[in-house]
């Protein structure tokens, strides 16, 4: 079962890693500037935020097997007509129908987590499947940009598309089946041990703004990486596209590691700062990359290990502090703001980045950084209170 949730949140967010690993070759084959290959961010994130409260509720009402085998349908459908776009609109369009799933990913895996998994192994099962989003961006970084340099990224995108497919089957025979409608409640929907206080969904709000800004940060890097990667620091496409599998490697260790860190609750609440000020520094590495050129791979594993841990020990939290009938629409919520940040930093980063160069670029990110780090830290008090 975690194996199947990992390869779900690996096709989920698939469609915007192959953007940024393919970004070199898409971008002239379309002719797109760089601000465009930002707004492809936008539209999916941005569809993503608008539907995930929906999302929430419709996990929450069909259960996570039935929207698990969507998700990867409609994945193979966006990876299809990214493939088959003939122009930049058809491809802005195949990234909105990305959002679908996007917003399906987290409420659905969390819930299938609630449902089947034992309170001791959550954090450990919440940390792998959230390891699935790097496993995208290794396998668009590394198979999918080989693929591409040997037969052209069209072919690459295909492939991909294809296997979503096999990945919706296996999703089909390993899951159990969802219960009945107007049983899904009562069987499958609260966390499973003790009824947890309404109150609670509290810090849901609070992660909700802080991935926002972490989500912000994150969308940048993960969009310009690799051109940044090849028009900056003079690396070829394939060197450049191996920046962004070096990030998801180091974004597997870290979601993994730091998500069992807060299987404590204690810990838990007071790791979104520490991950985000971790991130910030690396922020500041990748603008003096620009000068010492071999800073960029101690930078991009510094963003993988803290900044893509972020999301999933958000995750952890909403699992531990839903109320029952509540994980669907918590996680969505959460995710509603990681998905807004995702829609908004990329295209702000690629209006100025012409203007005032790569270097102040990654410094802005930085900032972004520091918010998040800084709001996780504004109410103490009230973590405390969380935490007892």
């Amino acid at each position: 079962m975690t194996g199947v949730l990992t390869a779900a949140m690996a096709f989920s967010m698939l469609q915007l890693f192959v953007l940024g690993a393919l970004g070199p070759r898409l971008v002239p084959d379309l002719g797109m500037s760089t601000t465009a290959l930002g707004l492809t961010t936008t539209m999916g994130f941005g569809t993503a935020a608008l539907l995930s409260p929906l999302a929430g509720s419709a996990v929450d009402l069909l259960g996570p097997r039935r929207c698990l085998i969507a998700l990867l349908l409609t994945v193979s459908a966006a990876l299809g007509a990214i493939a088959a776009a003939p122009a930049y609109g058809v491809l802005l369009a195949a990234v909105a129908l990305g959002g679908v799933p996007q917003a399906l990913a987290n409420p659905a895996t969390n819930k299938a987590i609630l449902a089947a998994i034992p309170p001791t192994y959550r954090a450990g099962v919440t940390g792998a499947k959230q390891s699935g989003v790097q496993l995208g961006a290794i396998a668009a970084g590394l198979p999918l940009t080989a693929l591409a340099a040997s037969a052209g990224w069209r072919t690459a995108v295909w492939t991909a598309a294809g296997i979503a497919l096999l990945v919706a089957l296996w999703v089909w025979r390993t899951l159990p089946a969802d219960p009945s409608r107007q049983h899904h409640g009562a069987s499958s929907s609260g966390i499973g041990d003790k009824p947890q206080p309404r109150g609670n969904d509290g810090i849901v709000y609070w992660l909700a703004v802080y991935s926002l800004f972490l989500g912000a940060a994150m969308a940048s890097i993960n969009t310009y990486l690799a051109l940044f990667g090849e028009r900056r620091l003079g690396l070829g496409a394939a060197a450049a596209g191996t920046l962004v599998a070096v990030l998801g490697v180091a974004g597997i260790a870290g979601r993994i590691g730091w998500a069992r860190v807060a299987g404590n609750p204690r810990a838990a609440v007071v790791l979104p700062a520490g991950l985000a000020f971790g991130s910030g520094i690396a922020a500041l590495l990748l603008a003096a990359s620009a000068l010492m050129t071999g800073v960029v791979w101690i930078a991009v594993i510094a963003v993988g290990f803290f900044g893509m841990a972020g999301n999933a020990v958000s995750m952890v939290l909403v699992i531990q502090r839903s109320a029952p009938g509540r994980a669907g629409r918590n996680s969505a919520l959460v995710s509603a703001g990681f998905f807004a940040g995702f829609a908004i930093g990329p295209p702000f980063f690629g209006t100025v980045v012409p203007s005032i160069g790569y270097s102040n670029s990654w410094l802005m990110v930085a900032v972004e950084f520091a918010v998040a780090a800084l709001w996780a830290v504004r109410d103490r008090e009230a973590r405390v209170e969380e935490r007892a």
